[in-house]
């Protein structure tokens, strides 16, 4: 949306200053559909066009201040309401089955994800993912009055994220981050009968309020649940995953040995 609004002021201020598409795409230095496709919203404008038409169309700045509201999104759109819901939360507990859990990744682990999206992302949006990602993690060590519990399964821990050596980086800081006296950490073994954490990860929160959330997320989907059913039914597959983890003691021992055969 924020793309189509800017492209429509583009050619609401062009056309008010009688500019054409060719004219302005020769100032630019754009073809003509490069101008159309930036103007219907297929396209994100470029600073240098919003630079070069404000000029042209004598806009005072006006198309240029669009600027901040075309930097891409720190989380994807499906993914907002729940980080705006973790930044509050007093207590959160998760399952990861496939990947590290984003509050507990490493800025190379974060960063070897993010940029190998499928389809690519641009520098610029891979960079703000990584920063919004990082800046998530503040929260473990600035709110030491929040909870928070993870259980990740061992196929996580095995994956190779960045390679060995990144890798080896991260189990590292997990072993670090677990020694919070807010965190704990799990690790659910493969060999555990554990059939709920097949279905997929899943997250719980709680609010300063006492509201209780769950939060799943898939392939360029994730849904935050508020119901009482749905989040209690999800409670209780998290409490069985938990049930069969490893303990914290145990967990870090089992996460330092696979750090060592690296």
């Amino acid at each position: 949306m924020a793309w189509r609004y800017c492209g429509n002021q583009i050619k609401l201020w062009r056309e008010r200053s009688g500019v054409t598409r060719e004219e302005l795409g020769k100032a630019a230095n754009y073809e003509y559909e490069t101008i159309r496709s930036m103007e219907q919203g297929r396209r994100k404008p470029t600073l240098r066009l919003l630079e070069v038409a404000d000029e042209l169309c004598n806009a005072h700045g006006l198309l240029v201040a669009a600027t901040d509201y075309l930097k891409p999104e720190r989380f994807p759109s499906y993914s907002q309401d729940f980080a705006n819901i973790e930044s509050e939360a007093i207590a959160l507990h998760s399952y990861a089955a496939l990947l590290i859990p984003g509050l507990l990744q490493t800025e190379e682990y974060a960063r070897t994800l993010i940029s190998n999206s499928c389809p690519p992302l641009d520098d610029e949006t891979v960079a703000e993912r990584v920063a919004g990602r990082l800046q998530r993690q503040d929260k473990l060590r600035a709110r030491r009055t929040a909870l928070f519990g993870f259980v990740i399964y061992e196929a996580a821990l095995r994956s190779m994220v960045g390679g060995a050596e990144a890798m080896k980086r991260q189990l590292h800081h997990l072993l670090e981050t677990g020694e919070l006296r807010n965190v704990a950490i799990q690790v659910l073994p493969t060999g555990c009968n554990a059939y709920p954490g097949l279905s997929g990860s899943l997250v719980l929160l709680e609010t300063a309020a006492h509201e209780q959330f769950a939060y799943v997320e898939g392939q360029e989907t994730g849904v935050l649940y508020s119901d009482p059913a749905k989040v209690s039914a999800l409670t209780q597959r998290h409490g069985m995953i938990r049930m069969q983890a490893l303990g914290a003691e145990d967990s870090a021992r089992f996460i330092r040995k696979v750090a060592e055969e690296l």
